[in-house]
């Protein structure tokens, strides 16, 4: 057998001028194929895209330096406080064993003193006050 042979007229359509085939969805619905849907995005979205995601990246590497800064001096401040809080612990632990050889340190009568008027002003003077020297037996 031979070949038939097609005239241009019989030819099918180059793709460009092709109609977009109609496909239908389990749904039931129809709906057109061959591509993505919307407006075609332009070089100059494309642009202003970028800059935005630039700016966007720019501004969240602020925040998160801004975030470790504001972490590292909280860290600062809480360090300084614990090394006060183990000289406190150490001048403790040095009254305790005075106590415990049987004398008692001038600085507790000191403290003592200065917490019991921080204590009188701030109230009203309601309750009389003690003097803590009385309290103290002495050995």
């Amino acid at each position: 057998m031979t070949k038939p042979t097609t005239r241009q007229n019989d030819q099918e359509p180059p793709e460009d001028t092709k109609k977009p085939k109609i496909l239908t969805v389990s749904s039931g619905k129809v709906r057109k194929g061959g591509g993505k849907r919307g407006r075609k995005p332009s070089k100059i979205d494309q642009n202003a895209k970028l800059e935005r995601s630039r700016q966007s990246a720019r501004d969240c590497r602020a925040r998160k330096k801004q975030k470790y800064q504001l972490l590292e001096e909280m860290v600062a401040n809480k360090e300084s406080s614990i090394c006060a809080l183990r000289q406190e612990l150490d001048m403790y632990k040095q009254w305790c064993k005075k106590i415990d050889q049987g004398t008692i340190p001038p600085e507790i009568f000191e403290t003592l003193q200065m917490t019991e008027t921080d204590d009188n002003t701030e109230t009203d003077s309601m309750s009389p006050s003690v003097s803590v020297k009385k309290n103290i037996p002495e050995m």
